[in-house]
């Protein structure tokens, strides 16, 4: 019970809506969450309000992931759905020179390897980048026969959608993902802002929804 009303809390049911259309928005409604495709098991924002982070310029990602592995169970919860955790810190070698994922899971319904970035400042096309090297490394090294291609997800606390889109081009929403992670539930302020635009989206036609995206950057 107690989960449950913190996932009703962090907007679990609108974050698993919003990659879906109609007839998977009611089948959201009458089965649960589904995975068909990567970008059903991956929630933006990730809610970690159970870490007791305060949020502070001084967080640094090593105390962020330690706190994620002291609060596995409750951050594979709050993942979804068919995450398996496998290491953290892996290390890969490349011609002497060493790198370090900082989290890597299976995820047993895509059956596919999925590794997590940690950023504690806003997103980088650097960052994607580093991911991005991640990921083909798996897929050439680490992929066996009867697993699908790797997936990249960086968690940080700000993006820009459109340094995420110019980066990755048509990769985006296929292997690498941008998630933002919160360190705090929702207000009643936000959850009711957080409504109201879901209300607005839901009664605007298709030609102002995309009139609203083009005006949305330079807004």
């Amino acid at each position: 019970m107690r989960e449950l009303q913190r996932q009703t809390a962090s907007l679990l049911y609108d974050r698993l809506a919003k990659s879906k259309d109609k007839r998977g928005l009611m089948r959201l409604a009458t089965h649960g969450q589904e995975v068909m495709q990567p970008l059903d098991a991956l929630k933006d924002p990730v809610v970690i309000e159970f870490l007791g982070l305060p949020e502070s310029p001084r967080l640094v990602e090593s105390k962020l992931e330690q706190a994620l592995i002291d609060n596995l169970q409750t951050f594979l919860l709050e993942l979804g759905k068919g995450f398996a955790f496998v290491s953290r810190q892996e290390r890969i070698t490349i011609d002497g020179d060493h790198f370090y994922i900082d989290l890597v899971f299976y995820h047993a319904v895509l059956k596919c390897y999925v590794l997590i970035d940690l950023k504690v400042g806003k997103l980088t096309h650097g960052d994607l980048g580093q991911i991005q090297f991640y990921v083909n490394y798996y897929d050439r090294e680490r992929r066996t026969e009867g697993d699908n291609p790797t997936l990249g997800v960086i968690l940080c606390p700000d993006k820009n959608d459109a340094v995420v889109k110019y980066t990755l081009g048509e990769q985006q929403e296929r292997n690498i993902f941008a998630s933002r992670y919160q360190l705090h539930l929702p207000t009643e302020q936000e959850l009711e802002r957080e409504l109201r635009r879901e209300i607005r989206q839901l009664s605007m036609t298709p030609q102002l929804k995309r009139a609203s995206r083009k005006k949305a950057p330079g807004a």
